[in-house]
């Protein structure tokens, strides 16, 4: 796997060049099944994980929504544009513990993300966003360089109260995009409770649909970010495992 671990914008002055430079070569990757990266002028579908509010699981399931996509034979870029860099924490652990290379992770957290990941995307088959909280002008790039934008939620009364101000965004994203799709992911959900259809149900009066595939509060999720493993490398055929896959597929129907 490919890793910048710059995480200050101006630590990445070579910018596009370097990004697109590196992925370039490392889209044939030494993963078995990969395909070779699209023809230029045909660029892959950019997806986008934001919600304004932190803690709502946007790096566990970006990480694993790029790998799913990865062992699925395509071609894929990371771009981490949160300024505390977790994604690229978990992937330096990833190299350190030896990991196989899937995908590429880059640090692009700086405004001008939109105007960078075009040329990005026209050599990969999906390039994925993991999203900044709380930081306004980051989250409006990264809606004008997104085609779907998938918001994380966790089900409590609180983190569905906190999706007005990502919806709003969204919204005003649209009036120069209004080709861009978004729709909820009900992250952390605790298994045997009723509260995740509750959130559901909440999350009904929104402009935007809820995917039908959930994902769980597991265990397995939190071993991955501590070891930079996938949850389908843990167990190929444990829950978290089949709950990324359900979440690649609900994703590749929107697109």
């Amino acid at each position: 796997m490919e890793v910048t671990l710059a995480r200050d914008p101006a630590d990445q002055n070579s910018g596009r060049a370097d990004i697109v430079g590196k992925e370039g070569r490392s889209a044939g990757l030494s993963s078995a099944g990969f395909q070779p990266p699209r023809q230029p002028g045909h660029p892959g579908p950019v997806i986008a994980l934001l919600n304004q509010k932190g803690g709502a699981g946007k790096t566990t399931l970006a990480t694993h929504l790029a790998g799913e996509l990865a062992l699925q034979g395509q071609a894929v870029t990371l771009l981490d544009a949160d300024p505390q860099g977790s994604a690229l924490d978990w992937a330096h652990r990833r190299l350190q513990s030896g990991g196989e290379r899937l995908y590429g992770v880059f640090g692009l957290a700086r405004d001008s993300l939109h105007r960078e990941v075009p040329a990005i995307a026209r050599q990969m088959d999906c390039v994925i966003i993991d999203g900044p909280p709380r930081v306004a002008a980051l989250a409006r790039s990264a809606l004008l360089a997104a085609d779907l934008v998938l918001i994380p939620v966790q089900p409590s009364a609180y983190d569905v109260w906190a999706t007005q101000e990502m919806v709003a965004l969204i919204t005003e994203a649209r009036v120069f995009r209004p080709q861009l799709r978004a729709a909820f992911v009900i992250n952390r959900r605790v298994v045997g409770t009723v509260i995740g259809r509750e959130a559901r149900s909440a999350l009904a009066d929104q402009p935007f649909p809820t995917l039908r595939a959930d994902i769980a509060q597991r265990i397995a999720f939190a071993d991955c970010v501590a070891a930079g493993k996938l949850a389908c490398e843990v167990s190929a055929k444990g829950a978290a495992a089949r709950e990324i896959a359900a979440l690649a597929q609900a994703v590749r129907e929107m697109l």
